[in-house]
């Protein structure tokens, strides 16, 4: 059995229109309201303190985003349909990443 990586996709702060998503903190929020989806199954009493590794902010040639990886999925799949419905609901651009 061959072990596959999940993928990961970044959510840019750019509507399909090409305009940035507003608000500017759009990324910290959607990121903060997943951090408590951790490796083990939660993050107990500190969970709040830190993002989860599986729905990380970032800026990616100077726009906001989302790093967003697959296992999520396998984690809580109503975690990743509001990540990925949020994505869809503003009309925002998802691409897939492929780590370097």
């Amino acid at each position: 059995m061959t072990f596959q990586k999940p993928r990961q996709f970044h959510i840019h702060g750019l509507t399909l229109e090409g305009r940035s998503f507003r608000p500017s903190d759009w990324a910290e929020r959607l990121a903060g309201a997943m951090s408590s989806f951790r490796p083990g199954g939660g993050g107990g009493i500190g969970a709040y303190i830190g993002y989860s590794p599986y729905c990380v902010p970032q800026v990616v040639d100077g726009v906001k985003c989302v790093l967003v990886n697959e296992a999520l999925r396998d984690i809580e799949p109503m975690a990743w349909e509001f990540v990925m419905n949020f994505a869809r609901d503003n009309q925002l651009r998802v691409s897939e990443f492929t780590p370097p």
